[in-house]
């Protein structure tokens, strides 16, 4: 039996909402047969990974925490991916956030918190949008391709980084280890409920996914990023700015991802060290897409990555799996997301068996 694909003509609106959730289904088949093969009993280790770190409330308050800076990052990426402008540097404009916040932090440590911490927020989201700014200057004046110079521009804010905490920034009470002193109670994210670990973070990364939601989809600014992106000529001739579009979808996701940086710092963390991140500027690569690139979809899609941080812990200490079981389950539902995505505008047709002729009969 044999089949191939078929265009459909147009795209098929079940498909791209089906398409995630087989997509999900597959990658937890696929994980448990690679459980199997580590030694784990797969339905044991399916379990571990993505049932277990969800029972009690200290396992939601930490989704919580791991989900807001995923989302964050993720409604901004979805915008830019929406107007065919590729961000892949969301982890360097998150470390630049960090550090441009961080660093009013550790320089006003005594001022007032409703002074100070509006304004190390402010410097995040200044920091992120700086970073993302000098990619869209590259590709609106140069025309520099915008993956390779927001993804090498990630490396220069790592290293920047490495440096402040192991030379200038580094807290000299802190018996030589690489990090900053920690940050005051008045440069600290408040907690919004009581005996949790949620905090402002949380609440912020729901309210920012609903007003991008609403930004693309009820303005003009909305509208023109999803022309941009969806058909470049018709956006040119209606007379839309495509360098305008770029920087705004750029300062943005940069803005939202600095955000994202500042928070993690001042919430979770609480100091700058040699890495603030765990990689969330790729994760919420995936949670952009498996979110549809819609907002909304993206805050269920940063639940489920978050899971898969929380899961990767329990698996290592229950299972004594690898840690990199995190990112082997994130690549592989990357892997089936992107190959399910064909079904929206491909289906499978199978072939009919081609009828042989009759054999002649014998001669005569």
């Amino acid at each position: 039996m044999q089949f191939r694909l078929e265009p459909r003509g147009e795209r098929a609106v079940f498909w791209v909402y089906a398409s995630p959730v087989l997509a999900i289904l597959l990658t937890i088949l696929t994980t448990m047969a690679l459980f199997a093969l580590m030694g784990a009993p797969p339905v044991k280790g399916i379990y571990t990974f993505l049932i277990a770190p969800l029972i009690g409330s200290a396992g939601l308050s930490a989704l919580a925490l791991r989900a807001t800076p995923l989302i964050m990052i993720g409604i901004g990426l979805a915008l830019c991916y929406r107007a065919n402008v590729w961000n892949i540097g969301a982890d360097g404009q998150f470390t630049l956030g960090a550090i441009a916040g961080g660093g009013l932090a550790l320089y006003a440590p005594n001022a007032p918190f409703f002074i100070l911490y509006p304004a190390v927020l402010l410097f995040g989201i200044l920091g992120g949008m700086g970073w993302a700014a000098i990619v869209a200057l590259l590709k609106t004046r140069f025309n520099a391709n915008e993956i390779l110079t927001s993804l090498m521009l990630t490396y220069v804010a790592a290293l920047m980084l490495v440096w402040l905490v192991t030379g200038p920034w580094r807290d000299p009470r802190g018996f030589g280890f690489p990090q900053s002193a920690m940050f005051s109670a008045n440069a600290t994210t408040p907690i919004i409920i009581p005996g949790t670990t949620i905090d402002l973070g949380s609440l912020l990364a729901i309210l920012l996914a609903l007003a991008l939601w609403q930004i693309l989809g009820r303005s003009v600014l909305g509208f023109q990023l999803r022309v941009a992106g969806a058909a470049p000529r018709a956006a040119r001739y209606a007379g839309f700015s495509t360098n305008r579009l770029i920087w705004i979808a750029m300062l943005i996701s940069g803005g939202l991802s600095g955000l994202a940086g500042i928070i993690e710092v001042t919430g979770p963390i609480g100091q700058l060290t040699t890495s603030v991140t765990p990689g969330y500027g790729f994760t919420a690569v995936i949670v952009a897409f498996l979110g549809r690139l819609q907002p909304i979809g993206v805050i269920f899609a940063g639940l489920l990555l978050a899971l898969s941080y929380l899961g990767g812990d329990a698996a290592q200490i229950d299972l004594h799996l690898p840690n990199a079981v995190t990112g082997i389950f994130q690549g592989i539902l990357l892997f089936y997301l992107l190959a399910c995505d064909i079904l929206i505008l491909y289906r499978f047709r199978r072939l009919r068996p081609i009828a042989r002729p009759a054999e002649s009969g014998a001669a005569t």
